[in-house]
């Protein structure tokens, strides 16, 4: 077999350099969280280009609620990608097929009910948060399109899990990639050639999403030197559902506070006006670009924890999380000082307005220093849940967003109201987030030190569960 097929294979991280495992997994997966990023970003770059403003504040707009009503997908995700590393790393064929077709079979439930509940509800949430009257109606066409669809997000999302679990980034990459072509090539179809406005990005969205999801299923399904899947694997096993919503509910919930807390903070978003809300659509599209690396750190350590802990191999872990927080800081070091020197430049690549790219700038600054601290987040967080330790990080993001972040948004608007700005200063949005970034490192380091988190190991030593 050759070096390139094998990047392809599951990777057993219990053996080797830590760093240079660290390295080979997160680099595709990087690669990967870029491509995945492109799904919105080219949606938000061709309907500001080719329709308008409005239309970009349109599709960013939606992003909290959709975050919202998603977090029964990263639940499931989390708690599989957890579980799949532990089995994987203690050598348990038999129940890691198991765990993989109870994964499968909970992403239908949740899928169809997602579905139904997503489509229903999109219109009176957009109008209960103050959604601007002139990009309300794309809001909801937008959002009702990406439900009905939604079946191929969560099954791309859970099932690339599952192959990161097994130490496999390079093919969720290669059939990410392919499907973020795809949409990219869709939505100039159907936006600048049929003229389909939102509704064509959301629905290219879509179709890029459930190819994606196919090919990694299709994946899973040839593994054999790894699980066999059979038929008798695919059910509601309670013992193993039981064991992914432990894991995986804790993260599910700390995303849906992280994504209340966004609803109220988008309500605050709404009120500072369209032009706002398109400036901020555009710093988070950015910021979806600047935080893959310490998502993808974040992972790898998940999946390089879990698996040397299914081995018993508690001293990789710890040298592991020295390897992969230098190497996230460093990166994240660099991409700062990219952001500071050619902000303008990524701005301009959503809107001709001026003006919105020189405020679109002037938040991004305000942030910048953040994503250092979120490296650090995010490495600490990733280890704690490879441990199984989901918990720890869910009360610390609960903190972070619930007691520092919305407060601090709302105060920070009250104090600098003006004639001006009557509502307060927009920069208030993004200063309250630097804060919580800042504090979040911070007691996510503390908790590490701490050590709670080497308690709550699943496959302990490669024990039974």
């Amino acid at each position: 077999m050759s070096k390139f097929s094998k990047l392809f294979e599951a990777q057993d991280m219990t053996m080797g350099e830590p760093w240079q495992k660290i390295v080979s997994f997160a680099v595709p997966l990087l690669i990967g969280n870029i491509a995945q990023q492109l799904y919105n970003t080219a949606d938000s770059v061709i309907v500001g280009k080719y329709v308008g403003d409005n239309a970009l504040a349109a599709v960013g707009g939606c992003g909290p609620t959709l975050n919202l009503l998603i977090v029964l997908f990263v639940g499931i995700a989390t708690g599989a990608s957890i579980m799949v590393a532990q089995y994987f790393g203690a050598k348990k064929k038999e129940e890691l097929s198991y765990a993989v077709g109870t994964c499968m079979v909970l992403t239908l439930i949740a899928s169809l009910f997602m579905m139904v509940l997503g489509t229903a509800v999109s219109a009176p949430m957009l109008r209960m948060l103050g959604t601007p009257e002139e990009t309300y109606d794309m809001c909801v066409s937008y959002m009702q399109i990406i439900f009905l669809g939604i079946a191929g997000g969560g099954f791309y999302n859970i099932l690339s899990g599952v192959l990161r679990g097994l130490g496999d980034s390079m093919s969720a990459l290669k059939y990410l990639v392919i499907a973020a072509l795809l949409n990219i090539v869709l939505d100039l179809v159907f936006v600048a050639q049929f003229n389909m406005g939102v509704a064509g990005v959301a629905i290219a969205t879509d179709l890029a999403q459930f190819i994606s999801a196919g090919l990694c299923a299709w994946k899973l399904f040839a593994m054999r030197d790894v699980m066999h899947l059979q038929r008798k694997h695919f059910g509601f096993h309670r013992d193993y559902a039981m064991q992914l919503v432990r894991l995986g509910l804790p993260s599910g919930l700390s995303q849906a506070v992280m994504s209340c807390s966004a609803l109220v903070v988008q309500s605050l978003t709404n009120s500072f006006g369209a032009v706002f809300v398109a400036c901020n659509t555009i710093v988070m599209r950015v910021d979806g670009f600047v935080m893959m690396p310490n998502f993808s750190f974040g992972n790898a350590m998940t999946t390089f924890t879990g698996q040397n802990i299914g081995a018993g191999r508690m001293d990789r872990v710890v040298e592991g999380a020295k390897s992969g927080l230098k190497l996230a800081v460093g990166t994240a070091v660099v991409l700062v000082v990219c952001i500071l020197l050619a902000g303008p430049v990524l701005m301009g690549l959503f809107t001709d307005t001026q003006s919105l790219i020189d405020m679109s700038n002037r938040m991004m600054r305000i942030i910048a220093l953040g994503y250092i601290a979120f490296a650090v987040t995010q490495c600490m967080g990733g280890v704690m849940r490879g441990a199984g330790d989901t918990t720890t990080p869910m009360w610390l993001s609960f903190f972070t967003t619930i007691v520092v972040r919305v407060p601090l948004a709302y105060l920070f608007a009250y104090i600098t109201r003006s004639a001006e700005h009557p509502n307060g200063m927009p920069e208030s949005i993004f200063a309250s987030l630097l804060v919580s970034w800042l504090v979040g490192a911070l007691v996510h380091t503390i908790a590490y030190k701490k050590g709670s988190w080497r308690n709550k190991v699943l496959q302990g030593g490669g024990s039974a569960a």
